[in-house]
């Protein structure tokens, strides 16, 4: 016993280690993914944050008085005073009322285009206080490269409607930024628009320009927690990832990193496979030799214990032999008298069976005796009855719980089943197979031994036998033999 307990302890040391070694594994990717979604979040937050400042200078200086009396070059310098200091930002533009370029912060005149139709200058148009207004992704007009615009409504002294600022960020600036990451094979870095658009994904990009998940899981999580921390599964490839998420700032932007899980236990798993594989040699190689030492004690107490069931087996019919019998009705017989339930025993025995041996040969009979096996077998269904062989061609059937006429029932099955039997011999089939059955049952509450219940249905069997055969006869004096073409009619379920 010690030399199984001792290896086996070994084991369970080495499994905390391990799963201590894959918490540390867990940890540090945890941490990692914070790192990285802090950096990212805050230069993001920072260029937004700038390019945001110029489109305020912009809209301020747009109120300036005289501006208009001001020569073009100078106007220009001063609407746009600010635009360099963003570096990221692209075309800076300002739009009038009716979405036409009104000032251009790289060229003059300004480069025309109309925006009219555009999403966010019809937003600026319908709402005076939305404030900043981040895009979803677009092409520019000018350049025909994939942008977001960051854009912030100007309006006329009066209050009306006087046009759009613009700044454009290209979706490039996100791939340089990210490109300085290290995510492993199968990380991703995804940005978010809090409609569940998806304005980059890195270092895959957006297979569509714009694609919306806000229908996704775990889309639906990043936008209802804000931020956090999960492993789920990437619908779109079926890798498990932990995901790492924050907002942007205050902008409405939602950033994730998302490390694959197997790439965070890559290293952790070659350590548990060395480490477990030296500790389950040793543990191997000394179970091995307690195995040697014990395994003939283990296989003398195999032969003891079959041997045991064997004593208690009918090797014929593969039943519970008369031992087996005897002990279970003395054991069911107690348990009926505690209960103050009834008790019935059916003694069947095969009809004319020496004629069997002596037409057919002995092994025809022993092809009889275990048709009849299994005939007794299928109709004493319920897990609490017992078959019994108790002699040469006697079968005995205990039935717990259950009164004459339920036992009557069972004993019908019984000659139906054994009506349908079908034994073949050399010269085809030996014809019908019959038997003879005595039922007795008893309140064990009343007094009694098991004894006598087995007596009286053996007499019963015998009546049975003197009757003809092929019936049932009930113990009970005056009661009528019951022929198996008869139905009893019952008086209680079994």
């Amino acid at each position: 016993m010690v030399g199984i307990l001792a290896p086996l302890g070994m084991v369970v040391v080495c499994s905390l280690m391990l799963l201590d070694l894959r918490r540390d594994a867990w940890d540090r990717a945890e941490q990692t993914s914070r790192n990285l979604l802090q950096v990212i979040e805050r230069d993001i937050d920072r260029n937004v944050e700038i390019i945001d400042l110029a489109l305020r200078a912009v809209v301020e200086n747009m109120a300036l008085p005289g501006l208009e009396t001001l020569e073009p070059q100078f106007r220009q310098r001063i609407l746009f005073d600010r635009a360099v200091n963003a570096k990221d930002l692209g075309v800076m533009l300002v739009l009038d009322e009716n979405g036409d370029t009104a000032f251009d912060a790289a060229a003059w005149p300004a480069r025309r285009v109309n925006n009219a139709e555009r999403v966010y200058f019809q937003a600026h148009k319908a709402r005076a206080d939305l404030g900043l207004y981040i895009s979803q992704p677009l092409v520019s007009q000018l350049t025909g490269a994939p942008i977001i615009v960051l854009s912030r409504r100007i309006d006329k002294p009066d209050g009306s409607f006087g046009g759009v600022v613009l700044g454009s960020l290209s979706l490039s600036y996100f791939s340089r930024l990210f490109d300085r990451i290290e995510l492993g094979r199968a990380g991703t870095i995804n940005l978010f628009l809090h409609d569940g658009t998806r304005i980059v994904r890195y270092p895959e990009p957006n297979a569509e320009l714009a694609p919306n998940f806000a229908t996704s899981p775990n889309v639906q999580r990043f936008l209802r927690d804000g931020r956090g921390s999960f492993v789920g599964l990437t619908p779109s490839d079926s890798i498990e990832r932990l995901y790492t998420f924050t907002q942007v700032g205050t902008l409405p932007l939602m950033l994730n990193v998302a490390l694959s899980t197997r790439e965070i236990e890559a290293e952790w798993r070659l350590k548990a496979l060395v480490i477990g594989c030296i500790v389950l040699a040793l543990c191997g190689t000394t179970m091995g030799l307690s195995l040697l030492v014990g395994g003939e004690l283990r296989r003398r107490n195999a032969v003891e214990a079959e041997l045991a069931q064997l004593s208690r087996t009918d090797v014929l019919t593969a039943l519970p032999n008369r031992r087996h019998f005897e002990e279970t009705f003395g054991r069911l017989w107690a348990a009926a008298r505690l209960a103050g339930g009834p008790l019935a025993l059916l003694v069947v025995d095969a009809d004319h069976f020496k004629r069997y041996n002596d037409r057919h040969g002995h092994a025809v009979g022993d092809l009889v005796l275990q048709a009849l096996a299994g005939a007794l077998s299928a109709s004493a269904r319920r897990p609490s009855d017992l078959v019994a062989r108790v002699g040469g061609e006697e079968f005995a059937v205990l039935l717990p719980g259950t009164d004459a006429p339920g036992a009557a029932i069972v004993a019908r099955a019984v000659h139906e089943a054994v009506a349908g039997l079908a034994v073949e011999a050399e010269g085809g089939d030996i014809g019908p197979i019959t038997v003879s059955i005595g039922l007795a049952a008893g309140l064990p509450l009343e007094g009694g031994s098991p004894g006598d219940l087995f007596r009286r249905a053996d007499a019963a069997l015998y009546e049975a036998k003197s009757l003809g055969r092929n019936r049932t006869c009930p113990a009970q004096s005056g009661d009528e033999p019951i022929s198996h073409a008869q139905a009893p009619v019952p008086v209680a379920a079994t």
